[in-house]
């Protein structure tokens, strides 16, 4: 499990492969990912977007933006959370994603919440042994 906590803001992230969802013989390798945000502020906050930046087995990254997560922007009072699972799919067998929420205190000014950086790893990457 990976975790952040930014602003009283704690996420947590916990990847796994998916090999049902994966073809390592088409370069398809499939992860699924479960965050969990917390709210241990004293602050009743909203979450409004993403930044995601996803990067494959070879050094390549992808930035991905949007509002919200799974389509919801989720009100979360003290003492609240809210959980998602999402997927991401990779043309390599393993990577690294991190990232951020954008936060809005309610009445008051936003801020980038930490997502941790974690990696995606599945067990058809190679390791080379010297």
């Amino acid at each position: 499990m990976y975790k952040a906590e930014t602003r009283g803001i704690t996420v947590t992230v916990e990847p796994r492969f998916v090999e049902e969802e994966s073809s390592p013989g088409d370069s398809r390798y499939f992860f699924a990912y479960t965050v969990e945000i917390v709210n241990n502020g004293s602050e009743k906050v909203q979450l409004r977007s993403r930044h995601w930046r996803i990067i494959d087995g070879h050094g390549a990254c992808q930035e991905v933006r949007g509002a919200g997560v799974v389509g919801k922007q989720p009100f979360l009072g003290p003492g609240e959370s809210f959980s998602y699972t999402s997927g991401c799919p990779l043309t390599t067998p393993d990577g690294l994603m991190a990232g951020s929420y954008t936060m809005t205190i309610i009445g008051g000014d936003s801020f980038e919440a930490e997502i941790p950086a974690f990696s995606l790893d599945s067990p058809h990457v190679r390791r080379s042994v010297h």
